[in-house]
Parts: structure tokens; C-alpha cells; sequence
């Protein structure tokens, strides 16, 4: 690069900073407050309003304290995080896996592999370990006591309903829990859950418990398949 060249570039440099320099002075100090202006104004629109989904109810939080619920639709609220909103799944049916863990419902249904024997093995009245899987299933009938009377709705759930189980099924015999007692086990499991969650006053709805799959241990699975075939008559 030749002299010329090099003072012609450092010239314009030097144009471009004396013009910015110029700009600066001659910025007046009512555009800041405008910009400001706008900018607080967008952010008050902002945090104005929010919005609740068909299947949820919103509840509404003033320093903490609830002061209202609202339905599906575009809300109002004090901005800058005055009031909070929080979110339940109202009009959804929810569910619980026990024993087991599904990771995709599509046409083929996957379950997560491993064990949950911590969860699904349990003893009968007559002393035997079976495996028991199950589903409860459930809905937030009162999202202010779902929030707020009990600490963790979810493991709430999960500790009854475990806890219900293990109880109905050490009332009733391995025979029954294995064949005809199923369906009245998952109704008494039903039944006393939803005793205890309005004893909470959790605001949670149970709809249904249902009993997915009840095995003996895999140690013992092959004696008892073997014991529940028919035997073969002898022929005179």
C-alpha cells in the first residue's frame, strides 16, 4: 500500500469519527427519555397479558395470595410480575405408571426396560411375592388445592397409591390376585385413595385404577405356569 493510499483511508476514518462525534453532540437528551418511555411501555404490554390453553385453569397469584382462577382464553394481569400465574391441566386425564414406564404410546407401545421391582413387588395374605403393574389414573377436579394444600401432588399420588395397594393386596389371597380378584382389587385400591386425596384436600379426582399386568416373581414363573395347566384326564 502506497503513502497516498494509507492517508487517503486514515482521512476517512477520520471523517467518520469527527461525524459520530458530531451526531452525539447534537443528540438531544429527550430522545433518551422517549426511548425509555417505549421501552418501559413494551415491557408493561408484555407481562400484561397471558394466556390459558382450552384444556387448563389458571390461578392467579397477588404477593402470593391467590386472588382469582381464569379459563381458557387472553388475560389481564398487574405486569412486571406483580401477580403470577400458575397453569393445571384441568380438562386432561392424567396418569401414573407403577411397576413399569412407557416411553411412546404410538401404534406400537414401547416401555421403558429395567426394573421397578421397588415399586411392583409385593406379598399376598398368604405370604407369596407377585409382581403387580398398574396405572391410576386422574384428574385436578381444584387446581388452588392442588398447588397448595399439599406439598407434591404427584409423589402424593404415587405414595398412596403404592401404599393402597400393598395393603389390599396383603388382605387377599395370591390364587385371587393372580385370576378373579383384579378387578375388585383395582376398585378398593380406587376407593381409598380417593378417601384419603379428600382427606388432603388435594383437589385430585381419581378416575379409574386399573391392574395392567400381575405375574409371579420371574424366579418362580416357570413352577407356576406349570401348576395352572390343565392336566390331562387319564383315558380308561
Amino acid at each position: 500500500m502506497s503513502n497516498e493510499q494509507w492517508q487517503a483511508g486514515s482521512d476517512e476514518v477520520r471523517d467518520i469519527l469527527k461525524g459520530a462525534e458530531r451526531w452525539l453532540r447534537e443528540f438531544k437528551p429527550r430522545f433518551v427519555g422517549q426511548i425509555v418511555t417505549v421501552l418501559v411501555l413494551l415491557i408493561f404490554l408484555a407481562t400484561s397479558w397471558y394466556t390459558v390453553q382450552p384444556e387448563e385453569t389458571a390461578v392467579v397469584q397477588l404477593f402470593g395470595q391467590v386472588v382469582r382462577t381464569a379459563g381458557p382464553g387472553l388475560h389481564f394481569r398487574l405486569p412486571l410480575g406483580i401477580e403470577k400465574v400458575r397453569y393445571a391441566p384441568t380438562a386432561r386425564v392424567l396418569k401414573e405408571e407403577f411397576g413399569f414406564r412407557t416411553i411412546s404410546a404410538d401404534r406400537v407401545t414401547q416401555y421403558q426396560r429395567g426394573t421397578f421391582a421397588e415399586e411392583s413387588l409385593m406379598l399376598t395374605g398368604d405370604l407369596n411375592v407377585i409382581d403387580v403393574q398398574w396405572i391410576v389414573q386422574y384428574r385436578i377436579e381444584d387446581p388452588v388445592s392442588y398447588f397448595f394444600k399439599v406439598r407434591e401432588p404427584v409423589d402424593t399420588i404415587r405414595d398412596i397409591s403404592e401404599s393402597t395397594m400393598r395393603r389390599v393386596v396383603g388382605d387377599r389371597l395370591g390364587s385371587d390376585v393372580l385370576t378373579v380378584g383384579r378387578v375388585g382389587i383395582a376398585s378398593k385400591v380406587a376407593e381409598e385413595m380417593q378417601r384419603i386425596l379428600s382427606e388432603y384436600e388435594a383437589g385430585i379426582r381419581i378416575v379409574t385404577v386399573e391392574l395392567q399386568d400381575v405375574t409371579p416373581p420371574d424366579p418362580v414363573k416357570p413352577a407356576f405356569n406349570e401348576s395352572m395347566r390343565p392336566r390331562n384326564r387319564p383315558t380308561r
